[in-house]
């Protein structure tokens, strides 16, 4: 992956800057992995991925061998994605498919298990904490487990989401405090304020696909992420 970037910088002429990063299951390593080395990387989407292997490993080895599992796992084949995210400053999109079949840890319609929505928990938690204490975790899992952009559309409207009044008070915490991760904001507003802006952070980092997670990706889902 060092190869792939330099050559861009290097042979291409590309600025960091100017290199977005799209990654597919398990590639979602080797991008969190540049976004963390080259931190002036302009963007990065990560599509049908996780946040640790070992919750993965586990599934398909025997319950007895977990100890063994997880061992070999962190020593030899440490797939971390969440940890290395989390050293990334920049714009990130996480799409989730709903129908996935190889992330999840029980079956495919427990979106639930879908180890997307751990990676998604842990960026947020990192990055907006005081926004992802417990009454904001609590509404991001009920968002999560919709499996339909009309089951979404009701959760999101039933917290009476402001979205203009979200965009302010960060916009004026990033105008005060700068942009460099984590933000404390939310400590000075009520539990319905950081509610609200919990489901709203959740909704401009997640995007769902209702799919397999090896049916290629419609060109329509290739988008920014968003930043304020």
């Amino acid at each position: 992956m060092d190869v792939v970037v330099q050559f861009a910088i290097h042979r291409l002429g590309f600025q960091p800057q100017d290199i977005i990063l799209y990654a597919w299951s398990i590639g979602g390593f080797t991008a969190t992995w540049a976004a963390m080395s080259y931190p002036d990387i302009s963007a990065v989407i990560l599509d049908a991925s996780f946040d640790d292997l070992v919750p993965l490993a586990l599934k398909v080895m025997p319950e007895s061998w977990r100890g063994l599992v997880t061992r070999t796992v962190r020593q030899h084949l440490n797939l971390n994605n969440s940890e290395q995210l989390c050293r990334y400053q920049g714009p990130v999109l996480l799409i989730r498919r709903t129908k996935d079949e190889i992330i999840t840890t029980t079956v495919p319609e427990d979106i639930m298990s879908n180890r997307g929505n751990d990676l998604l928990l842990k960026l947020l938690q990192h990055r907006y904490p005081r926004v992802m204490a417990e009454e904001g975790l609590r509404v991001v899992k009920q968002w999560l487990e919709a499996s339909s952009q009309l089951e979404e559309a009701s959760i999101y409207s039933r917290w009476e989401v402001e979205e203009d009044w979200c965009l302010s008070v960060l916009r004026s915490y990033q105008a005060e405090h700068g942009p460099d991760f984590p933000w404390s904001v939310g400590e000075d507003v009520s539990v319905h304020g950081r509610q609200q802006l919990a489901l709203f952070l959740a909704q401009k980092h997640l995007h769902n696909f209702e799919a397999t997670h090896c049916t290629p990706l419609p060109v329509q889902y290739f988008q920014m992420p968003w930043h304020l």
